[in-house]
């Protein structure tokens, strides 16, 4: 494994093991878990993965990026975008504080946040992800591409998802700052 593996497997776990830490401090869910409502969404990613997964030949590959291993700007300039992209989704989070959740749930007193990252996008974590996972590929392995087609599709489902329900929550409010932002990436979409 090249060091550029190395230290995006090692920061993904370290984001992953804030991730689950902070997510203990967020406010309880207003509803239920929405677990089974979106299971179909889950086992379609699934199939997806497992489609392209299959499709890639992964079983005989490895994180070792065989198209780009040799050029080092190219996996540093990829690890930049991937240390960026975590920056951008733990700004976000810390903008969000308490009422953070898992995708598509709803917080008991909810809060509109349109502040820090949220100023310019309405989705700043999913997109942090997303430019984390594809600065991945660029630094280690290709392997991250499928990951970013599986969770690209569900944050923009999810995103969808979470805007109507604010919709609801913030009628006036979310209109309003939903003609200010764009979804993803900021002043485009």
């Amino acid at each position: 494994m090249f060091p550029f593996t190395k230290v995006v497997i090692t920061c993904w776990l370290i984001f992953w093991l804030y991730w689950f830490i902070a997510a203990s401090k967020s406010k309880r869910n207003a509803v239920p878990s929405n677990i089974n409502r979106f299971f179909g969404v889950r086992i379609g990613l699934i199939v997806l993965a497992i489609v392209l997964f299959r499709f890639l030949n992964v079983q005989n590959y490895s994180f070792q990026n065989h198209i780009i291993s040799h050029n080092v700007l190219v996996s540093i300039s990829g690890l930049i975008v991937f240390l960026l992209g975590l920056a951008l989704a733990i700004w976000a989070r810390l903008y969000l504080g308490r009422n953070w959740g898992v995708p598509m749930t709803q917080k008991q007193d909810p809060e509109l946040v349109t502040s820090g990252p949220y100023r310019y996008i309405r989705h700043p974590i999913y997109a942090g992800i997303l430019l984390a996972v594809l600065g991945s590929a660029i630094a280690s392995s290709i392997f991250w591409l499928t990951i970013l087609v599986i969770s690209g599709t569900y944050f923009i489902y999810s995103a969808v998802v979470e805007e109507k329900i604010m919709m609801e929550q913030f009628p006036k409010d979310y209109l309003a700052y939903k003609h200010k932002t764009k979804m993803l990436i900021p002043f485009v979409i």
